[in-house]
């Protein structure tokens, strides 16, 4: 009798899970795209449990994913965002499809864009699956938090990284900028007045050693490590698909080596953030900043439901990663660009000489360099390194005479903006930094189209930071090189959560 008891309430349980994963798996995700379809949004039928992921990669299969011969083609998105494209004009601008069991809403319609972008609501913030899937190295800091806890990291992170701030940081930047040049000119001078380099590896480890001094208080040797373990992070996480039920919980070798990798991270952040909480600093910069923020998690009842560690070790994760590595892409691409197109380099170069002539190069020198600023938006625009702006609807919420249903994701491509036609004119695909001669707002059709840093509330805190040192890096390089594209560089842009050339930049150099 007893026995009979237990398996009734045995097959009760199973009765009950079977419905909460019916729910959770099918019925749910369809309740979603039916309200989205019963309003004119529709896409490709999704497979139970992996939705579009296996048509994703049948389509992208179909594209030339060959590194390019000859020319240098721009228009990287028909290759890395193929499936997108493909249901673009299969399904309008705006479409569904699903990531797993994530419904994602597509839009590709620059007034909704526009919408969104004007949108301060708190019921539109980061998708769940960002501190879920993309955990290891986002957890819950300001680049995948939403709601109080994303206002209490905004207030504690951004205004440091106001322009004002910035300025204090330009001499740091230089310092860094110079110590590499020394590297390059040596290697020059070995060469016999002229050497091939790779240049990824040198911007990557400058852009590290900027943001090391400049927020964290100490040099590149300290976090090197670091550095390295949350970059071997990024590139195994940027081969996982999102939104597969349970998949981040199974023990395959990419996910161990991404939980032995998370730890390590922790257990090194967490020993700069004691050794400094141990020299009681009065330091100002944003690490301690970040310690502070955290220390408030406790003064109001910890409401924000994140401990303390945590706090500090997510956010320095997400410094590190969006402070040094899309700074250091974009650089790389700039250079690229300039390597390729010698008048503008030449441009460039003669701005730079000019207004360097009586002064040293800080903000004020810099905001006078027009045409470098045009170049930059340029590559921006070619190149932004972000591939997608997403957001979750965290609450039935309307935009355009759409109401998108609580739980949906949208996602903004951002470079299927960055390169349409109908937006920037027949050269959309074409370098021409003369299309920003006279600023954002008169470049392009839209000027909502262009959003190499984001969209509304959520914009980079670091922007102005970023922008700064990018004008810093290349000012400095033109003045001291001449350089052109090696024939060994093969043009192969590829997506590691950012876009990235796949073999780095590699360049001629002649020192001027």
């Amino acid at each position: 009798m007893a026995a009979m008891i237990l398996l009734s309430v045995i097959a009760v349980i199973f009765f009950f899970l079977f419905l909460h994963l019916f729910e959770l798996l099918f019925l749910k995700p369809e309740r979603l795209r039916s309200k989205l379809r019963r309003q004119g949004i529709d896409g490709p039928s999704p497979s139970f449990l992996l939705g579009n992921i296996p048509e994703i990669k049948t389509i992208r299969s179909l594209k030339s994913f060959g590194e390019e011969e000859g020319s240098i083609a721009h228009g990287w998105s028909s290759n890395l965002l193929s499936h997108l494209e493909h249901w673009r004009n299969r399904y309008g601008r705006n479409f569904v499809y699903s990531s797993g069991t994530v419904q994602m809403l597509c839009i590709t319609d620059v007034e909704m864009v526009k919408e969104i972008g004007m949108s301060t609501t708190l019921s539109l913030g980061k998708p769940a699956h960002f501190s879920k899937d993309r955990g290891p190295l986002l957890g819950l800091g300001i680049l995948a938090s939403s709601g109080p806890l994303w206002v209490h990291q905004r207030k504690t992170i951004a205004p440091p990284l106001y322009l004002d701030k910035v300025k204090d940081m330009t001499n740091l930047m230089v310092e860094s900028v110079n110590s590499m040049v020394k590297s390059w000119e040596t290697i020059i001078e070995n060469g016999g007045g002229e050497s091939e380099i790779n240049v990824d590896g040198y911007f990557r480890a400058m852009s590290a050693d900027i943001i090391s001094k400049a927020c964290f208080g100490s040099n590149f040797n300290e976090g090197k490590e670091i550095f390295q373990k949350l970059r071997a992070l990024q590139i195994i996480m940027s081969k996982a698909s999102i939104g597969i039920p349970g998949f981040r919980y199974l023990p395959t070798k990419n996910n161990r080596q991404i939980w032995k990798l998370e730890k390590e991270v922790e257990l090194m952040v967490l020993d700069v953030v004691n050794k400094r909480i141990e020299q009681c600093s009065n330091e100002k910069d944003l690490l301690q900043i970040i310690i502070e923020g955290g220390k408030c998690l406790n003064e109001d009842g910890n409401s924000l439901k994140i401990s303390r560690d945590k706090f500090i070790v997510d956010n320095c994760k997400n410094i590190y990663f969006a402070g040094h590595e899309t700074t250091s892409i974009t650089t790389s691409w700039c250079l690229m660009l300039l390597a390729i197109h010698q008048d503008w380099q030449a441009r460039v170069r003669s701005e730079v000489l000019e207004c360097c002539q009586d002064r040293a190069l800080d903000v004020e020198t810099i905001k006078n360099m027009k045409t470098l600023t045009m170049v930059i938006q340029e590559t921006l625009r070619l190149y932004p390194p972000g591939v997608f702006i997403t957001r979750e609807a965290l609450e039935d919420i309307r935009f355009k005479n759409i109401v998108i249903p609580k739980g949906v994701n949208l996602q903004i491509p951002i470079s299927l903006l960055h390169h349409s036609v109908d937006i920037w004119g027949p050269n959309a695909l074409l370098f021409d930094p003369q299309r920003f001669s006279n600023g954002i707002l008169k470049a392009c059709k839209n000027p909502h189209a262009y959003i190499p840093f984001g969209v509304g509330p959520h914009i980079c805190a670091g922007q102005h930071l970023a922008m700064v040192e990018l004008k810093v890096i290349v000012s400095l390089i033109v003045s001291k090189f001449e350089f052109s594209l090696s024939p060994a560089y093969k043009h192969s842009p590829f997506f590691s959560l950012v876009v990235e050339p796949r073999n780095g930049v590699i360049l001629n150099l002649r020192k001027l």
